[in-house]
Order: structure tokens, then C-alpha cells, then sequence
């Protein structure tokens, strides 16, 4: 048994995570540990399990936070209730949360301010949804689904306004976003500027992969939303697809019959991982890699200004 291997491009860490990840090894470095982040910095057990290692502490609450310790907000963003308890518990808060997602929470504040009913495309639960609707909890509706849309109901049909979740792309949101401007047609809609450009851009790239390859592998975290699309993604495109974390859940059986098979990665995963994946892949048949061109992405954050010394 052999095929050909195809890689996605772009895949992998976007702009928000590698500075996430680098703001935990700076402070670690400039603190020493511990230092404690709030939930997991990115949805990945390997990135997180290796911070472990070199001194960080996870922990899902900030009262788990001794007080006076040095406290990281993971990428997701938080709400403003925890930054208020972390100054109550005198921690010296350092904020990872990705540039993307703080612009989110400036528009739903800006909204709110004017009295507008802010419309939040996310899915229910998710930590960055949660913390968006933190920002403004009287104004913020979630929408989950298109019989959401067609269902909900504002004060002001002429007052409204939409945010989406970043780990959202434009194809995630179309549908549910056309049923709002058809009910509210006054509604603010975000430019294409608000919306993540590494969710699109992955997405892209499968779309791209699902052209040349029969079946697609995603390597990511069953709790990564992008990780997530980007297998349904696959799916929409006739393509089966499967999301593992680590090369050993590789089933040999998915790869009978196929001679042309897809790699991806989410935005929180490793180039490591998916190396890894294709050494076993290597080991199970795949004659050639072929890395498909894409978009190249050049965009980087800037550390916290606490940690620009």
C-alpha cells in the first residue's frame, strides 16, 4: 500500500498563539516560575504539557491563584469580572490575550456604550465566547445556529450590531449572518478585517487540499474550534477527514484504498506534530510529501508592554 502525501498551507500556529506562547516563556523568564495562566494558553495538550515543564501552572479559576502571584489570561481573552478579581487578589495579571480577539472586545463595548443589542455569533460555552459576553452581558445575544437568527428578538430592529467568535471564518458565519441582514437590515457588520485572518486562511487551504487528495488527516485538539472546521471542511468538500492530536492515533485501516491523502494542522498545533505524523505516515506508505502553495503569512503581535522591557 502507498500514496502520495500532500501538506496544506498555511497550517499550524497563527500570530495569536505564537505570542501567547511566547508571553508565558517571558515571563517565566523575566519572573521565574511559577508563574499560574488561566485555562490553557492555546487549545493544545502538547504546548501545554511543555510549558508545564519549564515552570508554568494551568489552572481553570483565578481563585486558585495564590495571591500576589504573577498571572497570565490565556489567548481566548477573559471577562472583565476576572480582571477585577485578579486585582482583588493582588495578582500582577499579564494579558496573552490574541490582539484579534481584544478588537472584538473594544467593538462590543463600543456597542454597548450606544445602547445597541450586539448580536454574537459563537458557540455556547467556548472560553473566548465567554469572555466576550463578559464585556457587555446586557447587550450581548449569542447566536448559535440560522433558526437562532430567525428567532431572536432586539428592543430596536434599527440598533444592532454583529461580533463573531475569531476562531470563526467568513464561510463559518455567511449563512447565519445573510438571516440577520435580511431581518435587521439597519445591522453593523463587521469588515473583513474583524474577522481572524488564520481561521480563513486554513480553511482556505484545506479547501485547496480537498482538490488534490481523496482523504484528509487534521492534527489538532478535540477542544480547538478551528481544528474542529477544519475536518468539517473537509467533510463539506466530499473528502473524508479525521481529527487525531498525535501520530499513534493514526488508524492504518483509513488509509486502504487511497492513494492521494491530505495533511492539515490547527492553529494551535505544533509543526512538530504534524513532522511526526508524517514520519508514520512514512512508515505506512507515503511515497512522496508535497507541500501545496498558499498564502504566506507575515503577521506578528507584539508583546504586552509589561513584558517589552
Amino acid at each position: 500500500m502507498t500514496f502520495q502525501l500532500y501538506l496544506a498551507r498555511p497550517r499550524g500556529f497563527c500570530a495569536g498563539v505564537d505570542r501567547a506562547i511566547e508571553v508565558v516563556r517571558e515571563t517565566l523568564r523575566q519572573y521565574g516560575s511559577p508563574v499560574f495562566v488561566r485555562h490553557a494558553i492555546v487549545h493544545n495538550r502538547h504546548v501545554v504539557e511543555e510549558l508545564e515543564r519549564e515552570g508554568a501552572v494551568f489552572v481553570e479559576d483565578t481563585g486558585q491563584i495564590p495571591e500576589g502571584s504573577v498571572a497570565i489570561f490565556s489567548a481566548h481573552g477573559v471577562s472583565p469580572q476576572v480582571r477585577v478579581e485578579a486585582e482583588k487578589r493582588g495578582l500582577r495579571a499579564i494579558d496573552a490575550t490574541c490582539p484579534l480577539v481584544t478588537k472584538v472586545h473594544l467593538e462590543a463595548r463600543r456597542f454597548a456604550e450606544k445602547g445597541y443589542s450586539i448580536l454574537l455569533i459563537g458557540h455556547r460555552g467556548h472560553v473566548e465566547v465567554e469572555g466576550t459576553l463578559g464585556e457587555a452581558p446586557d447587550h450581548i445575544l449569542l447566536i448559535e445556529t440560522g433558526e437562532d437568527a430567525e428567532r431572536i428578538e432586539v428592543p430596536d430592529p434599527e440598533k444592532v450590531a454583529l461580533i463573531t467568535q475569531t476562531t470563526l471564518s467568513v464561510d463559518d458565519t455567511r449563512e447565519i449572518a445573510e438571516v440577520l441582514k435580511a431581518r435587521f437590515p439597519q445591522i453593523h457588520i463587521p469588515s473583513a478585517k474583524d474577522i481572524c485572518y488564520a481561521t480563513q486562511n486554513r480553511q482556505d487551504a484545506v479547501k485547496a487540499l480537498c482538490k488534490k487528495v481523496e482523504a484528509v488527516i487534521v492534527i489538532g485538539s478535540p477542544a480547538s474550534s478551528n481544528s474542529n472546521r477544519l475536518r468539517e471542511v473537509a467533510e463539506g468538500a466530499g473528502r473524508r477527514a479525521w481529527l487525531i492530536e498525535e501520530a499513534n492515533q493514526i488508524n492504518p485501516r483509513w488509509l486502504e484504498g487511497i492513494s492521494r491523502l491530505g495533511v492539515t494542522s490547527g492553529a494551535s498545533t505544533p509543526e512538530s506534530l504534524v513532522q511526526a505524523v508524517i514520519s508514520r505516515l512514512s512508515e505506512l506508505g507515503a511515497e512522496s510529501v508535497v507541500e501545496l502553495e498558499g498564502e504566506i503569512e507575515t503577521i506578528r503581535f507584539q508583546l504586552p508592554r509589561e513584558l517589552q522591557k
